[in-house]
């Protein structure tokens, strides 16, 4: 009988993280470590340290981050910038110290320059200025990106060291925040269009002029992505990335205008009444969607559609929110 690992999943209460702990748990896993942030601060060196010392897991998948939408990154850059940095900093060093050989780290598509030619590739890293929105966010993902890349530099060979980062783009689904004012735009939608249902309001205004394109991706699909990225056989994985450029994309494959998803929540919830949009507003990004040919190329594709995510991701909202 085959000895399981020993997996930690960081941010396991996260609507990724705890995707991540269902997607293992499906595939017949039962060794999984978990740490609730009240018994383990990320932020904290020597928590982290003692944790791994004492813990010894073989296998990381660090979905641990602040996150949260373009008024949240507008509101409290310092907070993005210091606790994004500290959490990776300490989990990927001190992984590394107690011995771990396999991480997965988890960053976002914000991670490309805002006027960069779409669909996003991975070479367009470092090819110009991001979004100023979620600019603090996105340097402290990069340099998650180049810290597993310098340990597998440094430390592969000597080591055995392979640490591997998966961009994800724009993801939805159960376990997401439903905050008013700090959450991203698929639960601010579903929870702008349930209280219009609920009051009776004729209309629903939503943030911009609705013409910028996203790209949605279902959480249980980017779990799917991790759980295979993780464990596809080094040799393949080298031979789809290059050593300074190691990242791969995560995406659904299409985008759509917020003006089209708005109308696609509208119907999820089931509300009647108008739409319509505020130009006033910031739109962000005039488009985001992924190049994920290189993840598509290694065996793996999206399933859950938009129309199937949100009404499944409406049924979680409404269960949060009797």
């Amino acid at each position: 009988m085959m000895i399981q690992p020993k997996i930690y999943v960081a941010g396991h209460r996260g609507m990724v993280g705890s995707a991540i702990v269902r997607a293992l748990k499906q595939r017949g896993q039962t060794n999984i470590v978990t740490r609730a942030h009240s018994e383990l601060d990320l932020c904290e060196q020597a928590a982290v340290r003692a944790f791994f010392e004492t813990e010894k897991p073989d296998q990381v998948y660090l979905a641990a981050a602040k996150v949260g939408g373009i008024h949240a990154n507008n509101t409290y850059p310092a907070e993005f910038i210091y606790q994004n940095l500290m959490v990776q900093t300490n989990v990927i060093h001190q992984a590394w110290c107690a011995g771990v050989q396999k991480l997965l780290f988890l960053g976002s598509s914000c991670i490309y320059p805002k006027q960069v030619p779409q669909p996003m590739r991975e070479d367009a890293l470092l090819t110009g200025p991001l979004e100023p929105t979620n600019e603090p966010y996105a340097i402290a993902k990069i340099a998650g990106i180049k810290m597993c890349e310098s340990y597998n530099r440094q430390y592969g060979a000597s080591h055995g060291v392979d640490y591997r980062s998966v961009m994800p783009t724009n993801l939805y689904g159960p376990g997401d925040n439903y905050h008013p004012q700090n959450s991203h735009v698929i639960p601010a939608l579903l929870r702008r269009f349930h209280e219009a249902k609920e009051s009776k309001a004729p209309s629903v205004t939503i943030w911009g002029s609705g013409t910028p394109r996203r790209e949605f991706l279902y959480v249980d699909d980017m779990a799917a992505a991790s759980v295979f990225v993780m464990n596809l056989p080094q040799a393949t994985y080298a031979a789809h990335t290059q050593a300074m450029q190691s990242q791969i994309n995560v995406g659904y494959g299409q985008d759509i205008t917020i003006a089209e998803l708005a109308q696609a929540v509208g119907q999820a919830v089931g509300y009647q009444g108008r739409i319509e949009f505020d130009p006033s507003k910031p739109d962000g990004t005039p488009r985001k969607l992924m190049d994920s040919r290189r993840l598509n190329a290694l065996g793996w594709q999206a399933k859950v559609s938009l129309a199937q995510g949100l009404s499944l991701a409406y049924q979680d909202f409404r269960k949060q929110n009797p």
